[in-house]
């Protein structure tokens, strides 16, 4: 742990920005030169393929995958990200499972509104289960806006009567787009990141004039868990969007779904991009594919067995 190693990553996301408001091209091109700075593990490949109908990326250990698919989804606030800026995340939970990895190019706002981002997201899984795999061997994981789409995906799952992953992980979520979380207030200014006037910049592009009070835009607030898969839900102490996590949590634990809230003093949003520079990162890093290991492999195990 290591205090010098967080102050650093908290002085270079306060980095000054140009004051008001940034158009929709100006943030896609910060975002992209951010993530471009993060550390992509070595040991695995890439391919550019397709799944449900979008572009998609493979991420695979360059000597071969281990039975099971992550179905990953991008972070960037419904407007921003792609499967490339992502791929430090993807990678690294490739490179520390052994699984392969499919990150959907699902559909941006503000061109594409809610629902479009649940609708690719939806169908990416359904094209999964159509070739053949099993869905004890797929897990949903994200981060951000990501994050978000692993729980309203396996929630549009549900509504569709398909059978649900093994397990969700979501790093720092996105999970309530009517923003009444007490973080929202408490953590203004430690978050280095995000104001409610950001969020609520991008966030308008996604909800297209849709009511926030929807449990596929607020499901911590309003969303029916029961049958959920286990959940691990990881996100850093400094965020805004922390209760996102606390809340959905407690939900969870209601509906008496298995749920482990994973909360690290003195971080950021989404800080497990940090990989190989933050300590605090490979080490969430490190319990989210223990995680994941665990889930996939004692559901492959048992349908291998029977």
């Amino acid at each position: 742990m290591s205090r010098e190693q967080r102050a650093e990553v908290d002085a270079m996301l306060r980095q000054p920005r140009p004051e008001g408001p940034r158009t929709v091209e100006a943030i896609r091109a910060g975002f992209r030169a951010l993530m471009a700075q993060m550390i992509v593990p070595d040991g695995i490949r890439t391919e550019e393929t397709a799944l449900g109908g979008r572009p998609a990326l493979l991420v695979e250990p360059v000597d071969g995958p281990q039975p099971g698919t992550i179905l990953y989804f991008h972070g960037g606030a419904y407007v921003f990200g792609s499967p490339a800026t992502a791929l430090s995340l993807t990678g690294n939970l490739v490179a520390r499972t052994g699984f392969r990895a499919l990150s959907p190019d699902y559909r941006l706002a503000p061109e594409h509104p809610f629902p479009a981002a649940i609708e690719d997201t939806l169908r990416a899984y359904r094209a999964l289960l159509d070739s053949g795999e099993d869905p004890s061997a797929i897990v949903f994981a994200g981060d951000s806006a990501g994050g978000g789409l692993s729980v309203t995906t396996c929630l549009a799952a549900r509504e569709a009567g398909l059978p649900l992953p093994a397990a969700i992980v979501c790093f720092s979520p996105g999970l309530d787009a009517t923003r009444t979380g007490e973080s929202m207030d408490a953590k203004a200014g430690i978050d280095p990141i995000f104001t409610r006037e950001s969020l609520a910049h991008t966030g308008a592009m996604y909800l297209g004039g849709h009511d926030p009070h929807h449990p596929m835009l607020s499901p911590a607030v309003l969303a029916d868990l029961a049958g959920f898969p286990p959940l691990l839900l990881q996100a850093g102490a400094n965020e805004v969007l922390l209760d996102d996590s606390t809340r959905l949590a407690a939900r969870a634990r209601a509906a008496g779904v298995n749920v482990i809230l994973d909360v690290t003093a003195d971080v950021p949003h989404v800080f497990q991009s940090f990989a190989g520079v933050l300590d605090e990162a490979d080490e969430a890093l490190d319990r989210a594919a223990l995680f994941l290991t665990q889930h996939l492999r004692a559901r492959t195990g048992d349908h291998a067995g029977r």
